[in-house]
Order: C-alpha cells, then sequence, then structure tokens
C-alpha cells in the first residue's frame, strides 16, 4: 500500500508552488496600495478643509494661535426671532479661520492694547476665554469672550447610537 501512496502522489508537483504565492501576494498588494490611492480624498483646497495641519496653516497668526492656543473653524450665524407669528430665521453662515486663546495666554491680547482690563476680568469672571478672527496686527481684527460648550460631544468618535460617559477636554 506504501508503494502504491507513492507511485500516485509522490511525482506530482504541489498545486501552489512558491512562485504562484509570490505572484498572489505580490497581485494583493497591489490591489491594496491601488484601493488607498482611489479612495484617498483628502486635499488640500478650500473646497475640502479635511486636516488639522490645513486649518491650523489658515488661522489668523498661525504661529501664536498653534503655541498659545488652538486654531479654529469659525462659523458666523444670525437668527431672527419674530414673535407675533413665532417664528425662527436663521441666515447662511459664513466660515472663516479663527484662533482660540489659552486663559493663561491673554497677555499676548493686553500687550497689544487689543483687549482692556475691564473686558480681561469680565471674561474672566465668567470662566470664558478670547477668540479671535483676523490678524492681531491689522484693523480688521474681531475679538470675542467665547464660551467653551462642555455639552458638545464628538459624535464622529463613537459608533453611531452608542452611549459613552462623557470625555474630559482640554479646558481653556
Amino acid at each position: 500500500m506504501t508503494a502504491n501512496f507513492r507511485k500516485s502522489f509522490g511525482n506530482q508537483s504541489p498545486k501552489f508552488n512558491i512562485t504562484t504565492i509570490a505572484l498572489l501576494a505580490g497581485v494583493l498588494i497591489l490591489g491594496v496600495g491601488i484601493g488607498i490611492a482611489l479612495n484617498s480624498n483628502t486635499t488640500f483646497s478650500p473646497s475640502n478643509v479635511a486636516s488639522r495641519e490645513y486649518i491650523d496653516t489658515k488661522a489668523p497668526n498661525p504661529e501664536i494661535c498653534v503655541q498659545y492656543g488652538a486654531s479654529a473653524v469659525v462659523m458666523d450665524t444670525r437668527v431672527f426671532l419674530t414673535f407675533n407669528p413665532f417664528n425662527v430665521y436663521v441666515s447662511q453662515s459664513t466660515m472663516r479661520p479663527g484662533c482660540v486663546l489659552r486663559t493663561n495666554n491673554w497677555q499676548i491680547l493686553e500687550n497689544k492694547n487689543l483687549v482692556t482690563s475691564t473686558q480681561v476680568r469680565n471674561c474672566k469672571n465668567r470662566l470664558n476665554t478670547f477668540g479671535f478672527t483676523g490678524s492681531l496686527d491689522s484693523k480688521d481684527v474681531n475679538i470675542s469672550c467665547i464660551y467653551q460648550n462642555d455639552a458638545a460631544k464628538n459624535l464622529f468618535s463613537t459608533p453611531e447610537g452608542a452611549v459613552t460617559p462623557p470625555t474630559e477636554t482640554e479646558r481653556f
């Protein structure tokens, strides 16, 4: 019986030899690479703001913003409320680059005489911080005392429908 077994199977080559396996592995790797290249849609154009680095470069005074705060996308919207009849109207939003300063870096604004000590005191009393749009060295700078909304959650970082406890955020 052993002789018959060798005679039947001993002289046949395996179905997958090393060359075939290497060729299939190469095709798989090439296919994955092409798939990633075709599905990658990160561009650095104004029509597709898909990266933090792009937002950081477009922030007003990017070197100050990144070092002393965080770059931001500022959305300006006007809301109109009528009472008789009761209706709410919202304008088309405009978006522009901005910056949020950490509370311990407000002296940058004070040194440039962009905020007064009264404004700093009022903003600090409400546990807020300052945010701005426009260059700090120009007349078109717009500075606001802004409130960090801790109730806002990043729903992109959790699976849809999942209930998770709130995560701690960096307090500016």
